[in-house]
């Protein structure tokens, strides 16, 4: 077993209850692997942790900027996309702590980034049943929309899909709706093929390890199919 009472003491944080902790770093292919552990995988802590980071982001964009809902929309999936909670992850050495089982741990690509997200918002989960909302809320504020800023400086939160938007709206007075065309492989390496639509027209397809990575590759399409 990984010495997570190391990982506490990296973080600065105690839990009262570290099986909430360990359970976090519990990835369903190791629960496979080995049915006789005594946790859970970390699925259901990442369902929790997923609300519970969206309400936290949304509501310091709602205090403390005065831009209109679309703009924030926008901010809040940069700071909440796949890359930037795997990215953090790994800053926090996450990675060393994951449980996986044999096959999953030679796995370093795309699957490993959305391994390590998911894990990112486990962990939020079990943070926030241990310890509260408000030590919660301060962690994300430190670790994550501290970046805020220099997402902001750099345009970073300009992707493609805010950028598709953007010219539907101005050019048709449409805005693009996405939906998931294909669904393949196992829960823990899912392959999503999603389409770009304005109104009932298939623009484009994009294809990812993710729906967020699958739906930015239609917009990004969609631009060079309209020649925008």
């Amino acid at each position: 077993m990984k010495d997570f009472a190391k990982l506490e003491e990296n973080l600065g944080i105690k839990f009262k209850n570290r099986d909430l902790l360990i359970q976090a770093f519990c990835h369903r292919s190791y629960s496979n692997e080995n049915p006789n552990f005594y946790l859970d995988n970390n699925e259901r802590l990442e369902f929790l942790g997923d609300a519970v980071l969206e309400l936290i982001v949304t509501d310091y964009l709602y205090q403390n900027y005065q831009d209109p809902e679309g703009e924030l929309t926008v901010w809040r999936a940069a700071l909440v996309n796949s890359q930037k909670l795997a990215d953090i992850a790994r800053s926090l050495e996450f990675e060393d702590y994951l449980l996986l089982s044999k096959g999953e741990i030679k796995d370093t690509g795309k699957a490993r980034n959305y391994i390590l997200a998911n894990t990112f918002e486990a962990f939020l989960g079990a943070f926030y049943l241990d310890q509260g909302y408000e030590k919660t809320r301060k962690f994300v504020e430190n670790k994550l929309l501290s970046q805020l800023p220099e997402i902001l400086k750099e345009g970073i939160w300009r992707d493609f899909k805010s950028q598709f938007q953007e010219i539907a709206q101005e050019k048709m007075k449409i805005t693009p709706n996405y939906k998931l065309l294909k669904e393949k492989g196992p829960d823990h390496v899912k392959h999503f093929t999603v389409g770009a639509f304005l109104n009932d027209e298939l623009v484009s397809k994009g294809e990812g390890s993710s729906k967020q990575e699958a739906e930015e590759q239609a917009a990004q399409k969609a631009l060079k199919t309209k020649n925008w």
